[in-house]
């Protein structure tokens, strides 16, 4: 075709007008990011003379996916029409100079990067004219009501799609405290790590068509990212370790956010990243499905358990000789705390009554078809007791309602059953409240009230509850009680044993403490003490176990947990009573200061001021600086290369803003001897 034969010219593909209207202008104004079951328009200039109605044709195709084909779907020829059909269909109109295309997709549409291709039909038989007019990104749609990832409460989209700052939950059930996390699921370069991580899954690489096919199903994504999340099969992100050894890699507590992880993974072309936990996996996991448009939000649950076999039990065992823990030859654990997070879509592959909140646990515990994943499984189906519905849902109900049973193992390796804890896992389900940066009590989303009728009922149905071989001590109770302890102190336990009886009864009481990490496994006995006495009916007696810092210091994990365990045996029966208590020591926290006014595109300062709260000498300082739309991550070292008990030290950091609004700015300190130390201050950023 002659130049001046050609009728097609510029198209504009209204990027920001168009991602304005799709929620997604905060990822980029210079492409075409929307999402489906939603229209967007493109402008194309015409060259020579004007379209000329019932003669000229315009037809407009689609290429998706690794080869694009129409026998297989992936080459979409979009019908014009100015009805919206659950097909790709598109409208024009006409004016001098320009043609203006609607094009509106099916809200079952695949997710992933598409090209468009415009093909003009001449009238009087003059030579067909194709171009290819762009390319654009398609996302889930929760502001579509027929997409099955709607969400009908704005302030919930605001909050699980839109919002890139977050909290995630650590410490304990009693002494909860709350870390700042930067999602970022809006900077530029995330949304083409997301896809990379689809286009690296293991379904991806087998049958690249296939999986191109069924990424329309927020089902299939979601279980896609809970498998490439963690690295343990695949070319996945992030590498779990719990041991406390990161030497030749990142401790997991230094990461403020998910950001440095997939740009990382993405630069390093798919290798893992060292290190992870269960916090972090599910930080991430969030903001790959934020991203990609699924509502999203991380759940803590507070003593989760880690159940091996599928029982619903968990069993810890102790010897009779001390006392002491002894590790478990199943590996059934009751972590402290654990981290998976929510997604929120229909389930069109189950039958009606479990739309809404799906638990989905990116960690690396258990393989679910052969692979380190877990979910979608519906919360609702767990409140229920339904442990027959897809995915995994034995395993996650066992997470909030496993029965624990201890043993005492005698020197013969017999062992008898000390009896059987049915409200101690599950204590409390927590996440951020869409509203406030409050926590929000989501318990009763899982279980109804323990020890409810209700709550039986579920149980029976699992048709798996134990029940307890009942060799408690009848009329006496133990209580464990101590003061919020602080890092670097020493501080007092206070045990009490109450005799509710109407009898004097003589009684052996073993007390200890140890170092445990987060997920259950035992550090260190720092502490114990024994002692007998008679307890004298409808009395309460009282024992004091004082915690020292140079006796537990050493032995913290980077978690700063502490396991308080107390042992009671009556003289002349077989009959113990165990209580045990974890203690979350309280954390300093880093003192920000914004110095001058945070203006876009023009330099800012914070000042961050740490104090030394340990009667020890710190080495090897380092601040971890990163806030969306302020900073990608920094890592400053601290001036003083050792930081002596009480001590403070003062560092600048500097910063261009780029983005506008409320912004956070995070920061970790790490030191030998002191991780997990967090501030964060909100930034307002405006136009000059």
């Amino acid at each position: 075709m002659a130049t001046n034969d050609l009728f097609l010219g510029t198209v504009d593909m209204r990027c920001e007008a168009n991602n304005t209207e799709h929620h997604t202008i905060g990822i980029d104004t210079g492409r075409l990011l929307v999402r489906r079951g939603q229209e967007f328009r493109l402008n194309v200039a015409l060259q020579h003379r004007a379209l000329l109605k019932g003669e000229d044709q315009l037809a407009v195709l689609l290429d998706t996916g690794p080869a694009p084909s129409e026998a297989d779907g992936t080459r979409i020829k979009v019908l014009n029409s100015r009805v919206k059909w659950d097909r790709w269909t598109f409208s024009l109109q006409s004016t001098p100079g320009h043609v203006h295309l609607a094009v509106h997709s099916p809200p079952s549409a695949c997710i992933g990067h598409y090209k468009i291709h415009l093909i003009f039909s001449p009238n009087a038989g003059q030579s067909i004219q194709q171009i290819t007019a762009g390319d654009f990104h398609l996302l889930f749609n929760p502001w579509c009501q027929e997409d099955a990832v709607y969400l009908p409460d704005e302030d919930l989209r605001e909050e699980y799609i839109l919002n890139e700052n977050g909290l995630l939950y650590h410490g304990s059930h009693a002494n909860i405290y709350p870390l700042q996390w930067n999602f970022g699921q809006f900077e530029k370069d995330v949304i083409d790590i997301c896809f990379q991580i689809l286009d690296n899954s293991l379904s991806a690489l087998k049958n690249p068509l296939v999986d191109a096919l069924r990424r329309n199903d927020p089902i299939y994504i979601s279980r896609i990212v809970t498998a490439m999340v963690n690295a343990n099969d695949d070319k996945g992100v992030l590498l779990g370790r719990w041991d406390g050894n990161y030497s030749d890699g990142i401790a997991p507590t230094r990461w403020t956010g998910s950001l440095p992880i997939l740009r990382l993974w993405s630069s390093s072309g798919a290798e893992k990243v060292r290190y992870g936990q269960c916090w972090v996996f599910a930080g991430v996991a969030c903001t790959v499905l934020r991203c990609l448009g699924i509502p999203s939000r991380c759940v803590t649950n507070y003593f989760s358990a880690h159940d091996t076999d599928g029982n619903l039990k968990v069993d810890q065992y102790y010897s009779s000789e001390d006392y002491s823990r002894m590790p478990s030859k199943r590996k059934d654990m009751v972590w402290n705390y654990h981290s998976w997070l929510e997604s929120w879509m229909t389930r069109s592959d189950l039958p009606p009554g479990y739309d809404g909140w799906q638990v989905l646990d990116p960690t690396p515990q258990e393989k679910s078809d052969g692979i380190f994943c877990c979910g979608p499984c519906p919360v609702k189906a767990i409140k229920e007791g339904h442990v027959d519905v897809k995915y995994d849902a034995v395993f996650i109900f066992a997470e909030v309602n496993a029965d624990v049973v201890y043993w005492l193992v005698n020197k013969d390796g017999s062992k008898k059953e000390l009896g059987v804890k049915q409200h101690q896992v599950g204590k409390l389900i927590i996440t951020k409240s869409a509203y406030t940066d409050k926590r929000e009590d989501i318990t009763h989303d899982y279980k109804y009230p323990e020890g409810s009728t209700k709550e039986r009922e579920v149980y029976s149905k699992t048709g798996m509850k134990i029940k307890s071989a009942n060799t408690q001590l009848k009329d006496l109770k133990i209580s464990i009680k101590h003061a919020p302890p602080i890092l670097g102190s020493d501080f007092d336990v206070y045990f009490s044993v109450a005799n509710h009886g109407f009898m004097d009864k003589d009684v052996h009481l073993t007390l200890s403490a140890t170092t445990i990490t987060y997920n259950g496994v035992i550090l260190m006995e720092f502490s114990k003490r024994s002692t007998t006495f008679m307890s004298k009916a409808a009395t309460v007696h009282k024992e004091v176990l004082r915690l020292k810092y140079k006796d537990y210091g050493e032995h913290l994990s980077e978690h700063n947990l502490i396991r308080l365990t107390a042992m009671l045996k009556s003289k002349g029966t077989s009959d113990v009573s165990l209580t045990e208590c974890n203690v979350a020591l309280n954390l300093p926290q880093l003192a920000l200061k914004v110095v001058g006014e945070p203006i876009l595109y023009r330099k800012l300062m914070v000042q961050i001021k740490f104090a030394n709260p340990l009667p020890i000498t710190l080495t090897g300082g380092i601040f971890s600086v990163e806030g969306t739309g302020l900073t990608d991550l920094q890592e400053i070292k601290s001036p003083a290369a050792a930081i002596r008990p009480g001590h403070e030290v003062v560092v600048n950091v500097f910063f261009t803003p780029s983005k506008t609004g409320l912004r956070k700015l995070m920061v970790d300190f790490d030191s030998n001897r002191l991780r997990d130390v967090k501030g964060s201050v909100n930034i307002i950023v405006r136009r000059a």
